[in-house]
């Protein structure tokens, strides 16, 4: 498991992140990041389902505060994108647009396994398709303060896949 000195979950990679600055104004960026911010594989998805995680597990006292110390990295990465999507000129709602359609987000996006092995298998696949969507992005945008704050967050999604795997292999010593 991976620990600070103080023996708790380690989330914070202690890496900075590129300015928020677009280089570009396209119309189809700032619906990818709109798409971060609100869609059913999104930012706000994790953060709710997090919260909802920390809450969950009181038995595991050092699972819930990595999942609650996750959940702010999470609304972190939110702003991240809520910020870009308002700089190129779209209104940064919990929503997504798809077909030329608003979508709000909605809390039904998420699953919510009550038992700790599936719960830790559920947030491992929501950070696992967080990070195919981010590298598919940062493959086809052409923006490169865009890329490299998709890049960065991608840093982050993996790490957070780390620690639920490790603390899955600790559910399944017990």
């Amino acid at each position: 498991m991976e620990t600070n000195q103080n023996g708790k979950f380690s989330v914070d990679l202690d890496l900075p992140y590129p300015p928020v600055q677009p280089e570009t104004h396209r119309k189809e960026y700032a619906y990818a990041m709109l798409s971060n911010v609100g869609s059913d594989n999104s930012e706000m998805s994790a953060v709710s389902l997090y919260f909802y995680n920390s809450i969950l597990s009181p038995q595991h006292a050092a699972f819930a505060r990595c999942f609650h110390q996750i959940s702010i990295v999470e609304m972190h990465h939110l702003d991240i994108f809520a910020s870009f999507a308002h700089q190129m000129g779209l209104d940064p709602r919990l929503w997504s647009v798809q077909g030329g359609r608003s979508h709000y987000w909605t809390p039904a996006y998420n699953r919510y396994p009550q038992q700790l092995p599936a719960l830790l298998q559920n947030a491992i696949q929501g950070e696992l398709a967080a990070i195919g969507k981010y590298r598919r992005q940062a493959e086809t945008i052409q923006d490169a303060n865009i890329v490299a704050n998709l890049q960065r967050i991608i840093q982050d999604e993996e790490h957070h896949v780390r620690l639920f795997r490790s603390m899955l292999a600790e559910v399944a010593e017990t």
